[in-house]
C-alpha cells in the first residue's frame, strides 16, 4: 500500500510544476553518480587487476626466505619433504644481491636475482620477453637477463652487443677497504641475453642470472640460499600450502604468500578504491538534498491528503512510510538508470575502446573495465541508504501533521 501511494503521488499532476521538476532533478543526479560509481569503481578494478597480474608475472604464490639476515641454510631433509609436497607445482632455489652493472663508461645499481633451472616454472618472466631470450647461463658461463629499464640505463642490446658486461659483487664478509674500495668487491664478465618488460618497478630494480654464478660471487656454500620461491598448482589452496610449509621449515624460516610480499601495494590500492567510493558517496549526499526538497514541498501539496488519511484512522507511523516510500521510489529509480547506464558505458568502452590512454607509453592504449557484482551490490545499497535518509526528514514533518479539515 504505501508504495501504491508513492507511485500515484509521484505520476499524479501537481499543481506546482516546480515540484515535478525537482523530482526529476533529484532522480537525474541519482542517476549520473550512480553511473560515476559504476564507471569508476571498474576501471580502478581494471587496473587493479592489470597491476596485480604484473605483479604475479615476477612474485611467486609463495616465497619461503630467513626470519631475519638474507642468507638461509636449506637442508637436504627439507628440499626432499619440499619436492614430495602435494599442492606444490614447483619451487625455485633464489640467491640475490644489490651489485654494480657496468657497460662500458655506463654504470647502474641492480638487484640481480640468481635462480636455478625451475624458474621459469614458478613465475611468468620467460613470458614477458621484449628482446633475446630467457637463458641464464652456467655457473662459469653467466648470462643475464635485464629489465628494459635496466637495459636502457647501460645502454646495452642484448641482441646485438659482442662484448660482456662487469657486474660487480659485495664479497660477503669482507670489510670496506678505504684505500682500495675494489678488493672488497666481487667482479666478473656477464653477457647479456635478453630484456624483458612488466612494470616499472621490477624493470628498473631487477636483473636474473644464474644461481651457481651467483653463489660462487659470495662465496656460498652449498646449502646456503637466498629464498625458495614457490608455485602452488589452486591458487585457493595457498593458505593451506603456507600453513604446510611452516611445519617443514619452522619458526626460523618466514613464509609469504604473494600478497604478503606486496602488502603495501595491495594496502595502497585498497585505500584508493574506498577514497574514490568516500568522495562519490560525498557527492550522492549534496545530490540527495534535490530529493529532501522535493520530497518536502511535496508534503505541502498533499497536505489536505495526509488530514483526510489521518481522519479516515492512519496513524503517524503510515503516513511517514507512505513518504519515505517516495524517497525510496525516487532513489529506486536512480539507480536502476544508474546501473544500467553504468554497465552500458562500461560495455562501450571494453568493446569500441571509447576513452583512450595518452602518452603511448602504457602496456595498453585504453582504460581497461572490469565490472565486479559486488560494488554493483554495494552502490545499490549506499543508494538505497541515502535515499532513506534524505526521505526521513520530510516523512516525519508529514507524520506530525495535525488534523484541521476545516482549515
Amino acid at each position: 500500500m504505501n508504495f501504491l501511494f508513492a507511485w500515484r503521488y509521484f505520476k499524479a499532476k501537481k499543481t506546482t510544476n516546480a515540484i515535478n521538476i525537482i523530482a526529476w532533478v533529484s532522480v537525474v543526479a541519482i542517476t549520473l553518480i550512480t553511473a560515476a560509481f559504476i564507471v569508476l569503481l571498474s576501471v580502478f578494478n581494471g587496473f587493479e587487476g592489470l597491476v596485480k597480474s604484473l605483479y604475479s608475472s615476477f612474485y611467486a604464490d609463495i616465497r619461503i626466505g630467513p626470519a631475519s639476515g638474507k642468507i638461509m641454510t636449506v637442508s637436504e631433509t627439507q628440499l626432499r619433504q619440499l619436492s614430495s609436497m602435494q599442492g606444490i607445482k614447483a619451487f625455485s632455489k633464489i640467491v640475490e644481491e644489490k651489485g654494480l652493472l657496468q657497460n662500458g663508461d655506463l654504470t647502474t645499481i641492480v638487484f640481480l636475482k640468481g635462480a636455478d633451472e625451475n624458474y621459469e616454472h614458478v613465475t611468468g618472466v620467460s613470458q614477458k620477453m621484449i628482446r633475446g631470450e630467457f637463458a641464464l647461463g652456467t655457473t662459469d658461463h653467466p648470462t643475464i637477463v635485464l629489465g628494459g629499464a635496466i637495459e636502457h640505463a647501460v645502454a646495452v642490446d642484448v641482441e646485438k652487443s659482442i662484448y660482456p658486461m662487469t657486474i660487480y659483487l659485495f664479497r660477503r664478509g669482507v670489510n670496506v677497504n678505504v684505500i682500495d674500495p675494489y678488493q672488497s668487491f666481487a667482479a666478473d664478465n656477464i653477457t647479456g641475453a635478453g630484456t624483458f618488460y612488466i612494470q616499472q618497478d621490477i624493470d628498473s630494480k631487477y636483473a636474473l642470472t644464474n644461481i651457481g654464478f651467483m653463489k660462487r660471487m659470495l662465496m656460498l656454500k652449498e646449502n646456503e640460499y637466498g629464498s625458495i620461491e614457490v608455485a602452488v598448482n589452486d591458487q585457493e589452496q595457498t593458505e593451506q600450502v603456507k600453513n604446510q610449509l611452516k611445519q617443514i621449515f619452522g619458526k626460523t624460516y618466514s613464509i609469504e604468500t604473494r600478497y604478503e610480499q606486496n602488502r603495501n601495494l595491495y594496502a595502497v590500492m585498497t585505500l584508493e578504491k574506498w577514497a574514490i567510493y568516500g568522495i562519490l558517496t560525498l557527492m550522492l549526499i549534496v545530490a540527495a538534498f534535490t530529493m529532501v526538497g522535493a520530497l518536502t514541498m511535496l508534503v505541502l501539496e498533499k497536505e489536505k491528503d495526509i488530514q483526510v488519511l489521518k481522519a479516515i484512522g492512519a496513524n503517524n507511523r503510515l503516513v511517514q512510510k507512505i513518504f519515505l516510500s517516495e524517497g525510496v521510489l525516487l532513489g529506486s529509480i536512480g539507480v536502476c538508470a544508474g546501473i544500467a547506464l553504468g554497465l552500458l558505458l562500461c560495455w562501450a568502452q571494453v568493446k569500441f575502446k571509447l576513452v583512450s590512454i595518452q602518452g603511448g607509453t602504457f602496456l595498453i592504449d585504453h582504460y581497461p573495465v572490469q565490472v565486479a557484482i559486488p560494488d554493483i551490490g554495494l552502490v545499490a545499497i549506499t543508494v538505497f541508504l541515502v535515499a532513506l535518509l534524505a526521505s526521513w526528514f520530510p516523512s516525519r514533518k508529514a507524520a506530525l501533521q495535525a488534523v484541521e479539515l476545516k482549515s
